[in-house]
């Protein structure tokens, strides 16, 4: 068992690292405080081989590894916190999905422009009364000669502000076994939008309405019976989330390192303090073992989708370890890592929505516990007899 990366993916990761410290290292703390998609360093990262990393040479991606796509996301967000949302979106989500389900015809439509940096997807699947829940959803497909009706709506739908192209979850029929997928485009009759509302780490999103929205059947992705699929494609999605919490956790713990070791205090540098070099110790641990439960999610999928029970224990290991670190590094700088001049505090922002998005904490441990014991466990209530 070789815990080492070979010398071709330590050469990418350089090579990453090199191209992001050249391009977005300068611009880093502006780009964290806009609010808008990051598409000057989407186009940059794409027209450099790291979008579509993971997705075959003949549909216009890379024919990488998972693998590869981390060590990408990784290297970028230890430059650059924000640009790593470029790295995800080029390779992780929606667009993975789209690359794995899609018919051909789909995908010459919609992978050309996501794949070069020029446009976003965004995926709809949370609405007001099925979150974690997600199989609780209410948005509904009906026939409708050679198409159907999408009637319903979605909220914290990702990149809903940018988008022109979004991946919705409905259902064309009642329960799990109804539940599919279309892709719908701003502009069609009957689709419309909420008010921009803001995240806590300054990003916004906007709610989707759905009145009677005609979608022809080529704009299916998955028909009845898909939500089995769509939720294994979407554990790509927990890797690459599980990934930025890691780096970003990381990116804080690097700086607040530097400062420890430049900060003088009592004519020590505080480095030589033994309260805080237990807390570096402490996140160095916690940061080294989870992105070793990653790798291993990582590694075990190689180029197709991660197993669930793999990829739960690394998001949980991540999310709860990434933001451990930013909020300690946060602490070891006191008011300046407070301060909106570092990044310390955007990664500490960043880093706590992760822990709700893609599936929260609780949901990751239910999942876990289900693996453990070889069995589901419904969270909700039994059926009344009758």
């Amino acid at each position: 068992m070789d815990f080492t990366l070979d010398p071709e993916r330590r050469l990418f990761q350089e090579t990453v690292r090199k191209l992001a410290q050249k391009h977005l290292a300068d611009g880093a703390l502006a780009r964290a405080r806009q609010a808008d998609f990051p598409f000057d360093a989407a186009k940059l990262l794409a027209e450099n081989g790291l979008f579509g990393i993971t997705l075959p040479e003949e549909v216009g991606g890379m024919g990488g590894t998972l693998l590869d796509a981390v060590l990408a996301i990784e290297q970028v967000a230890l430059v650059c916190p924000k640009s790593a949302d470029a790295v995800q979106a080029g390779n992780f989500g929606a667009i993975r999905t789209l690359a794995e389900y899609a018919t051909p015809a789909q995908k010459e439509r919609y992978l050309g422009p996501l794949l070069r940096g020029e446009a976003v997807i965004g995926l709809g699947m949370t609405e007001a009364e099925a979150g974690s829940a997600v199989t609780d959803l209410k948005t509904t497909a009906r026939e409708d000669g050679d198409g159907f009706r999408v009637s319903g709506g979605k909220v914290f739908t990702s990149h809903s502000v940018e988008a022109d192209t979004f991946l919705v979850y409905l259902r064309f029929g009642p329960g799990t076994g109804g539940i599919g997928s279309v892709i719908l485009e701003r502009g069609m009759e009957g689709f419309s939008f909420g008010e921009p509302s803001s995240y806590m780490n300054g990003e916004t999103w906007c709610a989707l309405y759905f009145d009677d929205v005609y979608v022809p059947k080529e704009n299916v992705l998955l028909g009845p019976g898909g939500f089995k699929k769509q939720i294994t494609g979407f554990n790509a999605e927990r890797i690459g989330n599980a990934a930025r919490a890691q780096a970003l956790g990381r990116f804080a713990f690097n700086t607040a390192r530097d400062y420890a070791l430049e900060r003088v205090q009592f004519d020590r540098p505080l480095a030589e303090f033994q309260g805080l070099q237990w807390k570096f110790a402490d996140m160095l641990m916690k940061l080294e073992a989870a992105q070793l439960l990653l790798y291993r999610a990582v590694v075990s999928a190689d180029r197709g989708l991660p197993d669930g029970q793999q990829t739960a224990l690394a998001k949980l290991a991540c999310n709860l370890a990434g933001f451990k670190a930013c909020n300690e590094a946060m602490q070891a700088m006191g008011g300046l890592g407070y301060c909106d001049e570092s990044l310390v505090e955007y990664c500490f922002r960043k880093s706590r929505g992760w822990q709700i998005a893609g599936g929260s904490l609780e949901m990751m441990r239910n999942r876990i516990a289900e693996g453990i014991f070889d069995r589901r466990f419904p969270q909700r209530p039994a059926p009344k007899a009758e």
